[in-house]
């Protein structure tokens, strides 16, 4: 086979390597955006059901605080008990005291002038009663739904059992239905009578019609349901008109990499056989920059930071081997290696300083690790430590999917480690994402305190963590300015060369035992 021939099939091959990929990168997207599309509406509706499910979960136990109560009904102490439950309960608007069906006083009013209820539209299966009525004593026309037990209604407004911000990039729309009367009960006013009849049949908890997709939550014992839809066509149009943008660059962008790919390979000689033998051999390092009190400069703990020493003395950033580690399916063994060195190396400090800890930086692929959690618990049972004494920080792509992330965490919380989202500000960020989230502290990305003077969205961020009474640390200290400035703004811990560069291990002893005295 001549050279020319030899060079057409090698050309050939390499135009088929570099498109293939890309077209089916391009299906593959487009079927991800529509999974992520459902993903947005599943989850959306998920909140709403879990928000619906706490309203009446609160106001049953509402109603029994209020059974408890033993005095004369309609006296002043009795109206004070009324008053206290529709105070204190978050979602309870009115309490009513009953003498069978009829309304005798209220938090409102001592002598109520309602009308008598009728018999409730629903009596729940542990025997609470429900209706969807008008009764109140400010003469409101404006239906509530009801819930009482033997002698007490509680009134909550509809909208409490749908009041979710969504948080996708696209428009969701809720409402609240009575699935006996069909009606709509609260929520957003664009479901026809049609679709109202179709929803509330008894059959598929998710309905595509008409360019759109209804997703149906049904409470059988309260006879409500919460709907939840999309419509299709702005997901399609975004699609098609990014497609026709990107495309071409696409096609550019994956011819460079191509050639830059295949130079770098042929001078790394596989990074990941590398990596791997250098987890094996223990090559990998572990450097700690020290986390203090803003206030004092005390230091109250240190982050555990990955380094990989090169042949020639130099450390390999972790910016290029931990995305390697995990795009390999290495990253498990490397966060192995990572905790076994936190404790080989600061196991006796820690036990000597029990008020101080070591966070250790966590990716999405170790919470699927199932070792992880019994890794920790040997460790901290050998060392004689407290679980507090070690942190686990997770970027906020480990929150991104709860039905994975979620009961790795809270294991992870009641073994009694704190959790950390680490670089925060760099993903949602969002109070409705940030409240959902079971974690103890938020760590402020370097970038935000680098724009501390121009940008500000970091005191965002601060009024958020402060909101949710979370503490935060702030990473990338570097000037008195910005030090100054985040305590002024609350911000009780940090991190940053202002204090001290990542050291290792002696380096770090040393520094941390000449802080403790000083301090």
């Amino acid at each position: 086979m001549t050279n020319r021939r030899l060079m057409s099939l090698a050309t050939v091959a390499l135009v088929l390597a570099i498109f293939l990929p890309v077209s089916l990168s391009i299906w593959m997207s487009h079927r991800q955006a529509e999974e992520n599309f459902m993903n947005d509406l599943d989850a959306y509706s998920t909140l709403a059901e879990m928000r619906s499910q706490r309203v009446i979960n609160q106001s049953k136990a509402a109603l029994r605080e209020l059974d408890a109560y033993e005095g004369a009904p309609c006296t002043a102490e009795h109206l004070l008990a009324m008053r206290r439950i529709s105070y204190s309960w978050r979602y309870v608007r009115e309490v009513l005291y009953l003498d069978g069906l009829q309304p005798l006083c209220s938090s409102l009013q001592a002598d109520s002038h309602i009308p008598p209820f009728p018999a409730p539209g629903k009596i729940t299966s542990d025997g609470f009663r429900a209706w969807l009525t008008r009764h109140n004593d400010l003469g409101l026309a404006k239906y509530m739904v009801a819930i009482g037990s033997a002698h007490y209604v509680v009134m909550v407004d509809p909208t409490s059992f749908i009041d979710i911000l969504p948080h996708g990039t696209s428009p969701v729309y809720i409402a609240l239905i009575n699935t006996k009367t069909h009606q709509r009960i609260a929520g957003s006013p664009r479901l026809t009578a049609a679709r109202l009849a179709q929803i509330n049949q008894q059959g598929p908890t998710r309905i595509m019609t008409n360019g759109e997709v209804y997703r149906i939550q049904r409470d059988a014992d309260m006879g409500l349901a919460i709907v939840t839809w999309m419509a299709i066509a702005p997901l399609e149009k975004n699609w098609h008109r990014l497609l026709m943008v990107w495309l071409p660059l696409g096609l550019l962008v994956s011819l460079l990499l191509a050639f830059v790919m295949l130079r770098l390979l042929r001078r790394l000689h596989s990074p990941r056989a590398q990596l791997q033998d250098a987890i094996h051999r223990r090559e990998i390092t572990v450097f700690f920059q020290p986390i203090v009190e803003l206030d004092n400069g005390k230091i109250v703990g240190a982050e555990a930071l990955a380094r990989w020493r090169q042949k020639d003395g130099s450390y390999l950033a972790p910016d290029i081997f931990i995305p390697l580690a995990v795009h390999s399916g290495l990253m498990p063994q490397l966060t192995k290696l990572v905790i076994e060195t936190v404790f080989s190396t600061l196991g006796s400090w820690l036990r000597q300083h029990p008020d101080q800890h070591i966070s250790i930086n966590l990716e999405p692929a170790d919470l699927l690790d199932p070792t992880l959690p019994d890794l920790l618990a040997r460790l901290i049972a050998h060392w004689q430590l407290s679980p507090s004494q070690i942190a686990l920080e997770l970027t906020e792509r480990g929150f991104a999917d709860p039905a994975v992330s979620g009961p790795a965490i809270s294991a992870l919380r009641a073994a009694g480690h704190a959790i950390y989202i680490d670089d925060f500000g760099t993903g949602y960020c969002s109070l409705s994402y940030l409240q959902n989230l079971d974690v103890d502290i938020i760590k402020i990305d370097k970038s935000f305190v680098d724009a501390l003077e121009y940008k500000a969205v970091t005191p965002h961020i601060i009024d958020m963590a402060k909101a949710l009474r979370l503490a935060m640390v702030a990473e990338g200290i570097e000037t008195e300015g910005q030090l100054q400035w985040l305590k002024k703004y609350g911000v009780e811990y940090g991190q940053g060369w202002l204090y001290s560069k990542a050291l290792p291990p002696d380096a770090f002893i040393q520094w941390a035992e000449n802080n403790l005295h000083a301090a």
